[in-house]
Protein backbone atom coordinates (compact mmCIF):
# COMPACT_ATOMS: atom_id res chain seq x y z
CA UNK A 1 0.00 0.00 0.00
CA UNK A 2 1.88 3.00 -0.88
CA UNK A 3 0.63 5.92 1.23
CA UNK A 4 2.45 8.58 -0.88
CA UNK A 5 5.55 9.13 2.00
CA UNK A 6 8.68 6.44 1.42
CA UNK A 7 9.60 6.62 4.97
CA UNK A 8 5.79 5.63 6.00
CA UNK A 9 5.88 3.36 3.57
CA UNK A 10 8.83 1.70 5.18
CA UNK A 11 7.37 1.68 8.73
CA UNK A 12 3.91 0.47 7.55
CA UNK A 13 5.36 -2.33 5.35
CA UNK A 14 7.62 -3.26 8.74
CA UNK A 15 5.09 -3.14 10.89
CA UNK A 16 2.36 -5.18 8.17
CA UNK A 17 5.33 -8.11 7.92
CA UNK A 18 5.72 -8.56 11.58
CA UNK A 19 3.23 -11.12 12.67
CA UNK A 20 4.18 -11.05 16.64
CA UNK A 21 2.38 -7.95 17.91
CA UNK A 22 4.49 -7.62 20.72
CA UNK A 23 7.63 -7.00 18.08
CA UNK A 24 5.00 -4.60 16.85
CA UNK A 25 4.83 -2.73 20.34
CA UNK A 26 8.59 -2.94 20.54
CA UNK A 27 9.16 -1.05 16.84
CA UNK A 28 6.38 1.52 18.63
CA UNK A 29 8.40 2.23 22.01
CA UNK A 30 11.82 1.97 19.97
CA UNK A 31 10.16 4.86 17.67
CA UNK A 32 8.76 6.60 21.26
CA UNK A 33 13.05 6.76 22.43
CA UNK A 34 14.22 8.31 19.31
CA UNK A 35 11.99 11.37 19.32
CA UNK A 36 13.71 14.30 20.47
CA UNK A 37 12.93 16.60 23.87
CA UNK A 38 10.36 18.28 23.57
CA UNK A 39 10.28 22.13 24.58
CA UNK A 40 8.47 22.67 27.66
CA UNK A 41 7.12 26.41 26.00
CA UNK A 42 5.68 24.30 23.20
CA UNK A 43 3.65 22.50 25.86
CA UNK A 44 0.02 24.50 24.76
CA UNK A 45 -3.27 23.58 24.47
CA UNK A 46 -3.01 25.22 20.49
CA UNK A 47 -0.94 21.99 19.96
CA UNK A 48 -2.63 19.42 22.33
CA UNK A 49 -3.97 16.88 20.34
CA UNK A 50 -7.77 16.82 21.31
CA UNK A 51 -9.81 13.51 21.49
CA UNK A 52 -6.54 11.44 23.10
CA UNK A 53 -6.23 9.97 26.97
CA UNK A 54 -2.67 10.70 26.97
CA UNK A 55 -1.48 14.47 27.01
CA UNK A 56 -0.32 14.86 23.70
CA UNK A 57 1.08 17.40 21.59
CA UNK A 58 2.72 17.96 18.20
CA UNK A 59 3.94 21.01 16.73
CA UNK A 60 4.50 21.24 13.07
CA UNK A 61 6.64 24.10 11.01
CA UNK A 62 6.92 24.85 7.51
CA UNK A 63 10.84 25.54 6.06
CA UNK A 64 11.18 25.81 2.75
CA UNK A 65 7.53 24.07 1.18
CA UNK A 66 8.32 21.20 3.51
CA UNK A 67 6.76 19.81 6.78
CA UNK A 68 9.24 19.31 9.75
CA UNK A 69 7.48 17.94 12.95
CA UNK A 70 8.15 17.88 17.21
CA UNK A 71 6.01 15.91 19.54
CA UNK A 72 5.77 14.59 22.98
CA UNK A 73 3.36 12.54 24.79
CA UNK A 74 3.32 11.06 28.51
CA UNK A 75 2.84 7.77 27.52
CA UNK A 76 5.07 5.53 26.13
CA UNK A 77 3.11 4.02 23.51
CA UNK A 78 1.10 6.52 22.04
CA UNK A 79 5.05 8.61 22.45
CA UNK A 80 5.60 5.65 19.88
CA UNK A 81 2.56 6.34 17.51
CA UNK A 82 3.29 9.94 17.76
CA UNK A 83 6.94 9.13 16.60
CA UNK A 84 5.60 7.21 13.83
CA UNK A 85 3.49 9.93 12.47
CA UNK A 86 6.31 12.35 12.88
CA UNK A 87 8.82 10.29 10.78
CA UNK A 88 6.47 9.52 8.26
CA UNK A 89 5.16 13.14 7.46
CA UNK A 90 8.80 14.39 8.09
CA UNK A 91 9.59 16.23 4.87
CA UNK A 92 6.33 16.29 3.13
CA UNK A 93 4.54 18.81 1.63
CA UNK A 94 1.47 20.01 3.51
CA UNK A 95 -0.58 19.09 0.42
CA UNK A 96 1.02 15.65 0.44
CA UNK A 97 0.16 15.37 4.18
CA UNK A 98 -3.53 16.50 3.96
CA UNK A 99 -3.72 14.05 1.58
CA UNK A 100 -2.54 11.05 3.46
CA UNK A 101 -5.84 8.36 2.83
CA UNK A 102 -5.40 7.14 6.76
CA UNK A 103 -6.25 3.95 5.70
CA UNK A 104 -2.07 3.07 6.13
CA UNK A 105 -3.57 2.47 10.01
CA UNK A 106 -4.73 -0.79 9.58
CA UNK A 107 -1.76 -1.99 6.95
CA UNK A 108 0.21 -1.53 10.09
CA UNK A 109 -1.60 -4.25 12.04
CA UNK A 110 -1.34 -2.61 15.26
CA UNK A 111 -5.07 -1.90 15.80
CA UNK A 112 -5.57 -5.46 16.71
CA UNK A 113 -3.15 -4.91 19.46
CA UNK A 114 -4.36 -1.17 20.77
CA UNK A 115 -7.42 -0.37 23.10
CA UNK A 116 -10.21 1.35 20.83
CA UNK A 117 -8.94 4.76 23.20
CA UNK A 118 -5.07 4.46 22.03
CA UNK A 119 -6.54 3.61 17.98
CA UNK A 120 -9.11 6.51 18.05
CA UNK A 121 -5.79 8.96 19.76
CA UNK A 122 -3.92 7.33 16.84
CA UNK A 123 -6.52 8.53 14.30
CA UNK A 124 -6.92 12.08 16.29
CA UNK A 125 -2.89 12.96 15.94
CA UNK A 126 -2.85 12.09 12.68
CA UNK A 127 -5.88 14.79 11.89
CA UNK A 128 -4.47 17.44 14.10
CA UNK A 129 -1.03 17.02 11.95
CA UNK A 130 -3.38 16.77 8.96
CA UNK A 131 -5.03 20.38 10.10
CA UNK A 132 -2.05 21.98 11.21
CA UNK A 133 -0.65 21.01 7.38
CA UNK A 134 -3.71 22.99 6.10
CA UNK A 135 -3.10 26.04 8.54
CA UNK A 136 0.84 26.09 7.74
CA UNK A 137 -0.01 26.02 3.48
CA UNK A 138 -2.70 28.79 4.05
CA UNK A 139 -0.47 31.06 5.67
Amino acid sequence: MATGSPALDRIVERLGNTSDPRRRYEYVLWLAKKLEPFPDDLRLDAFKVKGCVSQVYVVGQLEEGKLHWRGDSDAQITKGLLALLIEGLEGLTPEQATGLDPSFIAATGLQASLTPSRANGFLNILRTMQAQARQLDAV
